[in-house]
């Protein structure tokens, strides 16, 4: 087993470099979706990880529910990890745990709120406008995902800048945005080293939502002001639980990317910083499955050989 149960919880220290170049070289959907396939993955490697080291490092405590030809000196030698690695592999799995449930009830919480809130609403259309002086445009995921703006969000606009917002809050539902930003939220609760992704995938899922905006309309200059004006509008303004267009963020960034000619949703080529990135992000996730993998088929056959038949 060795060393190899470690690499998984340190390897998503590449994601920095990884969601960097990402943001930067790939078109907003695949850099969405590869992303959040890295996160998640490393994630699950990251709890395997814990999971080993809290079985082995507590294979010596009295009581634990373990054979007890665990305690043989043969075993000892095989599995290097003591009561000290268990105990902090404990406190680490209760913090990721106790992380991820609070994270996913107050998703939960929140999203049922907001469908209360929009019951009376009629269905007749997927658009709601409240009555409300703050400005904010959001989207409610669900059935039916509703798209949630106010009376002083639609003034603030003028009526092309309007089927831009909208546009973009439609492409979140679509898309189903909500749950790559709920996956890469709870993996970065499994191991902090991934919050960059978490903060990329943000970006990117608000970049996507951007670019099939500006391809409805048909215009990414407009689409460009509609997001400009729409996050001076906001600003100061308490954001609302879902928001998601013009929300708190690289707002100059994503005026920025508009104003530039579109990047292709070919992925890039492999000589290319983005291609790099990509393959260093494909043998990093490789490697920690592997790893992750390695250590778990050791430990089974550790509890083989130490189990009576």
């Amino acid at each position: 087993m060795g060393s190899f149960v470690f690499l998984p919880l340190v390897l998503p220290l590449t994601s920095l470099p990884i969601a960097r170049l990402a943001e930067h070289h790939l078109h907003p959907r695949n850099a969405v979706r590869l992303l959040s396939w890295i996160g998640v993955t490393m994630a699950v490697c990251s709890t395997l990880a814990l999971g080993l080291l809290f079985v082995v490092g507590t294979a010596q405590i009295p009581g634990n529910p373990l054979p007890d030809s665990w305690s043989d000196p043969e075993i000892r030698t095989a599995v290097p990890f003591h009561e000290e690695v268990g105990t902090a592999a404990v406190a680490g799995l209760v913090t990721v745990l106790t992380a991820c449930s609070r994270s996913l009830r107050r998703h939960l919480r929140i999203r049922a709120r907001a469908h209360r809130v929009l019951a009376p609403m009629p269905l007749d259309s997927d658009l709601v406008v409240l009555p409300d002086p703050e400005p904010y445009a959001y989207a409610v995921p669900g059935g039916p995902g509703r798209v949630v703006v106010s009376a002083t969000m639609m003034d603030s606009l003028d009526a092309d800048e309007q089927r831009a917002l909208l546009a973009h809050e439609r492409s979140h539902l679509a898309n189903r945005h909500h749950r790559y930003l709920l996956a890469a939220q709870l993996a970065s609760c499994v191991n902090p080293f991934l919050r960059p992704l978490q903060r990329a995938v943000g970006y990117a899922t608000e970049r996507w939502a951007d670019e099939e905006a500006a391809d409805s309309v048909g215009d990414r200059r407009l689409t460009a002001r509609a997001v400009a004006r729409a996050a001076l509008v906001t600003r100061g303004a308490p954001p609302p639980a879902f928001a998601a267009f013009a929300a708190p963020g690289p707002v100059p960034r994503r005026v920025t990317a508009l104003l530039s000619p579109a990047l292709g949703e070919a992925w890039p080529p492999p000589a290319s910083p983005a291609g790099l990135a990509a393959m260093v992000a494909a043998a990093g996730t490789a490697v920690s499955a592997v790893s992750a993998l390695n250590a778990a088929v050791a430990l089974l056959l550790l509890v083989k050989a130490a189990t009576p038949w």
